[in-house]
Order: structure tokens, then sequence, then C-alpha cells
């Protein structure tokens, strides 16, 4: 298992959250959205400018701006 950044992920790429760095009415929000620890994500899109990104989640999809995807751990399995 290799831990990377979620900006770093690749389209169609799945992982397990590890960690929210994000303090504050940032890290609320994040986690009001459902990016908590031990959720699996997969990186469903991305902009043209790569920024947002589009994730799926617990059934549903949002999309996240890559300043917030930096204080998110996932673990993906090993390349």
């Amino acid at each position: 298992m290799e831990r990377l950044c979620l900006r770093q992920m690749l389209v169609n790429q799945s992982g397990v959250i590890k960690s929210v760095k994000a303090e504050g009415e940032l890290g609320r929000r994040i986690r009001d959205m459902g990016l908590v620890p031990n959720t699996e994500v997969t990186i469903v899109g991305r902009a043209p400018l790569k920024d947002p990104v589009a994730l799926r989640l617990r059934d549903f999809t949002l999309s996240l701006r890559n300043n917030e995807a930096d204080f998110i751990t996932v673990e993906v399995p090993g390349v």
C-alpha cells in the first residue's frame, strides 16, 4: 500500500482515506462532506485544468478543489 495526497491520485484510481489534516472551518467542512478516515474514495474525473477533482464515495459524487484535496491523505494499492 502506498500513501499519497488525494490531489496526486489518478482518474479511476481508488483508495481509502487515512487522515484529514485540515483544522478549523475547512476541516469541519471536509468532514461534513463525508471525507473521513476509512472511507473508500474513487477519482471519477478532473476539470480540464485539473481543478476541481470529482470524487465518488458512499454512493454519491462530489467535487473538491485541489487546495482542499491537499489536506487528505489516501492509501492506495501499490503500483
